[in-house]
């Protein structure tokens, strides 16, 4: 009996001459899920990865399941990688330029890698956060002091005090929900010009939520977390949630005609796929909560639906 338990793997098709059943277009969570179904359904798929999920960015995710401890974005994404690797599929750094309709399929053009064709695509291109002007922004992100998700580590602000960043209304929303986890929230206000409006500030009232009276002018690093200075005050925060939002990266399926909601975010259906026939969306490119999970499960679901479509395409008698 052989001593390696390594189950054998069974290498889907590859074609090097550009033809492919799928691409998928973003390496992070959601991507890297989608090409590993569509690998062990055996379909020829080719990975486009630019290098930029917004994952690469988490310090430490402690809401994803199966890793107690937490477990780091880049870390994350070696092992899934690697697990993709081990069934062969090609993975081609660079960026997807166009996205054009093909015969029954699509024409992906980019750098470096040229010109590709393939049946079906998958599009995990993700949204990247608008950065406040924060000194040190990635150490600060690093060490927990600026967070972008109160869904992710809302929990870790349990009854300390937070900063709001706010440009605007979103920061009203933001700053209610972090109310439910520490009785510490204040808003900062992050321009002279940012006015909220009488109803958003007696919401704001009524949950107990500060709002700073001046811009934050300062920030710095402080015992305790770090220190904003607003007109002649300075409030010592545990961390600092920035909400300007999000820059969702849809332009590629906007050139085809597909739907987007008011944010941004491509509308699709219960099996991911857009308004586009034969083109699908998962994680932060798409209508949905941001999560990885969602996103890992949203790489599940497409690449089924794709698989499926697939098979409904071939000639009669194919295997």
């Amino acid at each position: 009996m052989p001593s390696d338990t390594t189950p054998s793997l069974h290498p889907a098709p590859t074609n090097d001459d550009g033809d492919w059943d799928a691409a998928v277009v973003g390496g992070g969570p959601g991507g890297l899920t989608g090409a590993l179904y569509l690998a062990r359904f055996r379909r020829r798929v080719l990975l486009i990865d630019s290098g930029n999920s917004r994952a690469a960015t988490i310090p430490c995710s402690h809401n994803y399941p199966g890793f107690p401890r937490g477990v780091a974005g880049p870390e994350l994404l070696h092992g899934m990688r690697q697990q993709v690797s081990r069934h062969e599929v090609p993975i081609r750094s660079g960026h997807v330029d166009s996205i054009q309709h093909r015969g029954g399929g699509f024409s992906l053009r980019g750098s470096p890698f040229g010109e590709c064709h393939a049946r079906k695509v998958l599009l995990a291109t993700g949204a990247a956060d608008v950065w406040p002007d924060l000194p040190a922004a990635t150490e600060a992100l690093r060490d927990g002091l600026l967070r972008f998700c109160p869904v992710c580590d809302g929990y870790e602000a349990s009854d300390r005090p937070v900063g709001v960043l706010a440009n605007g209304s979103a920061g009203v929303q933001e700053a209610l929900y972090l109310r439910h986890f520490t009785p510490q929230v204040t808003v900062f206000l992050c321009a002279d010009d940012v006015v909220l409006s009488a109803d958003e500030l007696r919401s704001l009232r009524d949950a107990g939520v500060a709002v700073a009276e001046a811009p934050p002018s300062a920030f710095s690093r402080c015992e305790g977390g770090v220190a904003v200075m607003h007109g002649d005050k300075r409030s010592v925060c545990a961390a600092v949630y920035s909400s300007f939002g999000l820059n969702v990266r849809s332009r590629l399926a906007l050139s085809l005609g597909a739907v987007c909601d008011a944010s941004g975010y491509l509308v699709v259906d219960e099996h991911h796929q857009t308004s586009i026939h034969g083109l699908y969306a998962v994680g932060d490119v798409a209508k949905g909560l941001n999560q990885i999970s969602v996103a890992t499960g949203g790489g599940a679901i497409a690449a089924s639906a794709m698989h499926l479509a697939l098979r409904l395409l071939m000639p009669q008698g194919a295997a």
